[in-house]
């Protein structure tokens, strides 16, 4: 018997590290919201820990990371080992932002489970956290 889902799927967005560009987030979440999703933006200057406690906290599906600043493995690394600790393995992961191409890879044997570089479309991103989060 297959459970349908009585919740819109949970989003947090978030800005971990001194990043200070929040325009790209800011329009992701817009377009999130507008396609049915509930999303929670933390603002600027996150912590792995504060993103992970914020996310377990309210039982989110995904965590939604935009990182302009060059440390995005570092701190995605940091974030899925947090929820590996809390036990909360099954929140989906995905990264947004300048991201080298070479280091996707890497990324997604670290737990990423998506990462939408520039360019990428809303209908994409949306599409992809349907499919991927778990009825």
């Amino acid at each position: 018997m297959t459970m349908t889902r009585t919740r819109p799927i949970k989003v947090l967005m978030s800005k971990p590290g001194l990043d200070g560009h929040d325009r790209g987030v800011k329009v992701l979440t817009l377009a999130l919201r507008d396609a049915g999703f509930e999303v929670i933006y933390t603002g600027l200057r996150q912590t792995p820990e504060s993103i992970v406690k914020t996310a377990i906290e309210e039982d989110v599906d995904v965590i939604g990371i935009s990182c302009l600043t060059g440390n995005h493995q570092i701190l995605s690394s940091e974030i899925i080992n947090l929820l590996a600790d809390k036990g909360a393995n099954d929140i989906i992961v995905i990264l947004g932002g300048i991201i080298p191409e070479e280091d996707i890879p890497i990324l997604k044997k670290a737990g990423v489970k998506a990462v939408f570089g520039p360019g990428s479309q809303m209908a994409d991103i949306i599409k992809f956290i349907r499919e991927n989060v778990r009825n």
